[in-house]
Order: C-alpha cells, then structure tokens, then sequence
C-alpha cells in the first residue's frame, strides 16, 4: 500500500491576497483578517476572546508597539500571543465603531459580535440592535470569510478534478503566520505563540514573556497587511539612522581627505624647502666656482708676464 500523505499541499494566503479581502465592505473584516495573521490563532478561538483579552503594550514615548491575546481563558489550554500594532488599531476602531452608536464596552465585550442597521433605510434581512450585541460565533466568522473571499473574486470554482482550494479559508492565516514568523524569530517561539505542544522541551525552555515578546516584535514588519503609521515613522527612523550614517561616513571621509591634503602640502613645501635650499646651494657653489676661475685666471696672467718679462 502506498504511503499516505503527511501534510496537506495547501499553501499560506500571499500578502495581495489578503490586502485584497480586507477591502470587502463589512466592517469586520479588517479586525478578524489582522488578527487572525498577526496572531497566527485558530477559528475557534474567537468563541472565547472579549476586549479584556487584548492588551496593547506600549514603549517609553506612550507608542503601541504590539497588544498581548489570551487564548482560551481560564482553559487548560490558555496560552498567551501577541498581534501587530494594525491589528490592535483596528480592533479598537471597532469597538470604538460600536460605542458610537449605543453599545456600552466593556471588557466583558465579545470581539466579535452581529451587525446592525446603521442607516434609517429599511433593510430586508432582519438586522440586530445596537444596543443589544449577540456574539458572533467561530462559525459565524467563518461564514464571514468564505463570503468575502468569494465576493473578492479570490476563490473560484474548482476546476474538474481537483478537491481543494489552494488555501483554506480560516487555516491559511495561521499558516501565514507560522511561515512569515520563522523567517526573523525563533521557531519555538513561535510554536508558544501558536499554543502548540512543545513536548519535552516544555520541561527545560521557560522564556518569559517579555523574552518571547522581544522576539515576536521583530516579525512586526512583515505581519503587517498594510503600512500602517507606526511602520512608516518606524521607516522614517530607519532611514533618518541610515542618512546620520552616511553623513558620518562622508564627513569622516571628508575630514581624513582633509587630513591627506594637509600632510601633501606639508611634504609639498618641505621638498620646496628643501629644492630653495638646493639651488641656494647651487648658487654658492657657482659663485665659488667663478672665484677659483677668477683666482685662476688671475695666476695664468701673472707668469705670463713673469715669463715675457726682458
């Protein structure tokens, strides 16, 4: 018999994809979509997450810089992650969405809970109230994305023959994660940050949260759907570090240019120096010269006249 299959062949949802599907017209959307990436937790997990479940971390200047989840509360199971700060900034302008038109937030709030007529224009399907959330259930959610991914064009019949889609429509965002996440941080962290069994190294590998947290913030950039402000003044940082760099570069190249022409001209005007010192020579050796010829001639003319003298 042969052997079976060990792992499915579907792929992680790219980066224009999901850019694409949070573009569909429900408000909800983007909170679902950018958590569930940035987090890399499964569907079911929103039948348990409410707002008291999401805290944003901050850094010195009062900057959200991730938000923590708590995954399965109260279970044996609960395990902690943490989302980008584009997840956590939509998640707030839902909630802030909602209180807007009546709801009382609290942090007993489900998340993620039914729509309601914004509008004084009668709608056919029965809408919920404001005022009166209902909690929208994992299969709810799911039932929101298979929609939207439709509606987006993304997904399209399957061709004869074939069985799958090339991504599953709640799954590929955690295989999303797990992909964009080894590339920058430690695999076992991200299997914490997954709630997934570590087996025997459970016993032995206790980083703490802040050690995990550190690790997750440098997946940040490539977790995030859309450029966000943060990653942007983040850019902006980089590049004004890079500029500063190449300042210093080019003014120390400047300065020991400087330098090298400073010590051409000093080894300029000591060989100038030196020639002057030369040629003055040179010329105390000419006049030297004439005096001995002058002397010469001089002794020449004398015998001479000694020698035709009567």
């Amino acid at each position: 018999m042969p052997s079976g299959r060990r792992a499915s062949n579907d792929r992680a949802p790219t980066i224009e994809e999901i850019q694409k599907l949070v573009e569909y017209p429900d408000r909800r959307i983007k909170p679902i979509i950018f958590t569930m990436c940035s987090s890399g937790i499964r569907i079911g997990a929103w039948n348990h997450l409410q707002w008291k479940h999401v805290e944003p971390i901050k850094n010195a200047l009062g900057e959200v810089v991730a938000a923590k989840l708590t995954i399965y509360p109260g279970d044996e199971e609960e395990y902690y992650t943490f989302i980008t700060p584009e997840a956590f900034e939509s998640l707030n302008d839902w909630m802030n969405f909602r209180t807007s038109y009546g709801e009382k937030i609290s942090g007993e709030s489900w998340l993620m809970r039914d729509i309601w007529q914004t509008t004084n224009i009668k709608h056919g399907a029965k809408l919920g109230l404001a005022t009166y959330p209902k909690k929208l259930k994992s299969s709810g959610i799911e039932r929101l994305i298979e929609r939207a991914l439709w509606e987006q064009g993304i997904r399209h019949p399957l061709s004869l023959g074939t069985k799958r889609h090339e991504w599953k429509a709640a799954h590929g965002f955690r295989k999303f994660y797990k992909s964009r996440t080894e590339q920058v941080m430690r695999p076992i962290n991200v299997e914490i940050t997954m709630g997934h069994d570590i087996g025997v190294s459970a016993s032995y590998y206790k980083p703490t949260e802040q050690e995990v947290l550190q690790d997750y913030l440098k997946a940040i950039d490539i977790l995030t759907i859309k450029t966000s402000k943060i990653v942007l003044q983040k850019q902006m940082l980089e590049l004004k570090e890079k500029t500063k760099d190449y300042e210093s570069l080019i003014e120390s190249k400047l300065q020991q240019k400087d330098s090298e022409l400073l010590e051409r001209k000093k080894r300029y005007l000591k060989d100038v120096k030196g020639l002057i010192k030369q040629m003055d020579a040179m010329k105390e050796f000419q006049k030297d010269t004439q005096k001995v010829l002058a002397e010469l001639k001089k002794y020449r003319l004398n015998h001479m006249e000694i020698a035709f003298s009567p």
